[in-house]
């Protein structure tokens, strides 16, 4: 047995204009809304900036210089300065990491910087490279002269020297010669 079909309902069915209607209406509130929150930051915003405005005041007894607001600096920190390093701020010994000696011939000596910062410990710039010239003594065909870069207060970067002695009882030295902050 075949079921009956239900009978159609009185009502006609929903239209797609009012379908669309109500999507112009959600999407109109929406836009407002919107609309409403640009507005209300752009009023905020443009309080906040305009310092030409007076506050809003009360009345009260007090004198008005009681009532204004402490003054803040504005002002940018100012740069922080650092003191012109010398020769003096510094010490430096050698420290031996090879030798290789040849009897009455004298030795090979290879040297390396160990530098000691002596002045006050704000005096560095953390951001500049110096480089620091220095001048060792002992090698048999004279001075040595090699250059150290220090950097972010601490780092030596050199490259170790190699000098040759006359003998093995030569004593050698190393004295700074100059800084120089490098340009940056």
């Amino acid at each position: 047995m075949s079921q009956p079909t239900p009978p159609m309902p009185n009502f006609p069915p929903p239209s797609a204009t009012k379908k669309s209607r109500t999507n112009a209406i959600i999407i109109g509130a929406a836009a407002a809304i919107i609309a409403a929150i640009v507005g209300t930051g752009g009023v905020v915003v443009q309080n906040q900036n305009d310092d030409s405005k007076p506050a809003a005041t009360a009345e009260t007894s007090q004198p008005a210089e009681d009532l204004a607001a402490p003054a803040v600096d504005e002002t940018e920190e100012p740069e922080p300065s650092y003191a012109e390093l010398t020769p003096s701020d510094f010490e430096m010994k050698l420290r031996t990491t090879r030798r290789q000696c040849f009897g009455s011939a004298g030795c090979n000596v290879t040297v390396e910087p160990d530098l000691t910062y002596t002045g006050l410990t704000g005096d560095i710039d953390p951001d500049a490279v110096y480089d620091i010239t220095y001048e060792i003594k002992g090698d048999e065909s004279g001075p040595v002269i090699a250059t150290a870069e220090l950097s972010n207060e601490t780092n030596l970067n050199y490259r170790p020297s190699l000098i040759t002695t006359v003998s093995s009882s030569t004593k050698v030295s190393v004295k700074i010669t100059d800084v120089m902050m490098q340009a940056g």
